[in-house]
């Protein structure tokens, strides 16, 4: 892509109720424009971000044998007065009427929609087990939306929805998407936690969440210094009872509450940190099943409600995630499974003749590999052009200036930020081996 013909519109300007690093750089890089409260527009870069979070959701979830589809967005409310849930989910479920006074919902999620899907549909034993899955664009109606992406009021979820004949099968899948979610958040380069979490308005018997590490997370979680165990404070701390004093971030106080700060599962010390909760899976049981009447014949032909599991990740707020974990004062540092373009090359002086020509010559050789390039061959200063690429967070940055007089270009990565002296002629071997 050529980024005098790009739709970047990166700006200076910080967003009035921006808090978060993650709001205020994909507002100012141009990833994101706020509509309304808790509603944004994504932009070029924040779709090719989306679309390779997405791919990476669609690999794993092949790999576990779960089957893509896609809801309607709008659903009867019929089906959430069947299940029970219209008033538990209170005023976050928008609800509206059509031309013939019919009530309908926004869905939040979907698990009626999907339990409806399959009711009638997957009639024998001989078709299970299954795992449906969409990626689809939610609506809840928070009561005070903030910290962009975050928490918003629409948001793009992935979820997916299991049925089975037995507890141990539902075990044995929840295991295997706890697995496949590990695998997704290890290659979009993320540090993380899986948590032992409370179910909430979902119900069922058991769930955990995933939790990427960052400073800036709105969940309080315990992890041990010895094995994987961690755990939501929600999950060994009744919240609703506790002295107003008691502080949900120090050790000692729970500590206080549980009695001890040891590991449940090995002889290590649990320590507090925070995280961002972009996945949560649920064992459900016959919750939705038995209130939607969705069953099927046992090999003994007894009619059986279906048990089930729910398995969710915000593929909107993974794109927060990742910058909340990963950038500076500058701006955004992308992981290369998420970044919109691996290079950047950077024409300093795009009057030089030799600078336009070896840039030209590069963009097109690396285009023809399929690398992600951008080509920034705008007629403005070096100096802004690298705050814009630093904003915008390109992993590399190939600098086509002065020192090609001598047959020089400088790389410069932003991770490290770190400039790398290459000759002319080894630029094209130094980033394929970057890549």
């Amino acid at each position: 892509m050529r980024r005098s013909k790009a739709f970047i519109p990166t700006t200076k300007e910080v967003p009035s109720d921006a808090v978060l690093a993650s709001h205020i750089f994909l507002s100012r890089a141009g990833f994101i424009s706020q509509v309304a409260s808790g509603l944004y527009s994504y932009m070029p870069l924040a779709k090719k971000v989306i679309r390779k979070i997405e791919n990476i959701i669609h690999d794993e979830m092949a790999q576990v044998g779960a089957q893509e589809v896609e809801l309607s967005f709008v659903a009867p409310s019929d089906l959430w007065i069947e299940s029970g849930r219209i008033d538990k989910f209170g005023k976050e479920l928008l609800r509206f009427y059509d031309r013939k006074e019919k009530l309908f919902v926004l869905g939040p999620t979907h698990e009626e929609m999907m339990v409806d899907l399959v009711r009638n549909r997957v009639v024998s034993y001989k078709n299970l087990p299954l795992n449906l899955y969409q990626i689809k664009t939610k609506f809840r109606d928070e009561v005070r939306p903030r910290y962009g992406l975050m928490r918003g009021r629409e948001f793009i979820m992935k979820d997916g929805y299991s049925f089975h004949t037995s507890t141990e099968d539902l075990d044995r899948e929840f295991d295997a998407l706890e697995v496949a979610y590990k695998k997704i958040i290890t290659r979009l380069g993320l540090d993380f936690r899986v948590v032992e979490a409370d179910s909430g308005a979902i119900g069922g018997s058991g769930s955990k969440e995933i939790m990427v590490i960052a400073d800036s997370g709105e969940d309080n979680i315990a992890v041990c210094d010895t094995c994987e165990y961690g755990a939501n404070i929600e999950v060994f701390l009744n919240m609703d009872e506790l002295d107003e004093d008691f502080d949900a971030n120090s050790i000692t106080d729970i500590k206080t509450i549980k009695g001890d700060d040891n590991c449940p599962h090995c002889a290590g010390k649990l320590s507090l940190t925070k995280g961002i909760e972009v996945g949560h899976i649920f064992k459900l049981g016959t919750t939705y099943s038995d209130a939607l009447k969705a069953k099927y014949l046992d090999e003994n032909g007894q009619s059986q409600s279906f048990i089930m599991g729910t398995y969710g990740m915000g593929v909107s707020r993974l794109v927060a995630a990742v910058i909340e974990q990963h950038h500076d004062e500058n701006g955004c540092i992308w992981t290369k499974e998420t970044a919109p373009y691996m290079v950047n090359i950077m024409i300093s002086n795009i009057k030089d003749e030799a600078q336009n020509t070896l840039g030209e010559e590069l963009y097109l050789k690396l285009l023809g590999e399929n690398i992600e390039v951008m080509i920034d061959d705008r007629k403005e200063r070096f100096g802004f052009k690298m705050k814009d690429a630093e904003l915008i967070g390109f992993p590399y940055t190939v600098i086509i200036g002065k020192e090609l007089a001598n047959g020089t270009v400088e790389i410069y990565d932003r991770k490290t930020t770190l400039k790398t002296t290459v000759s002319t002629g080894e630029i094209y071997k130094k980033i394929m081996e970057l890549m």
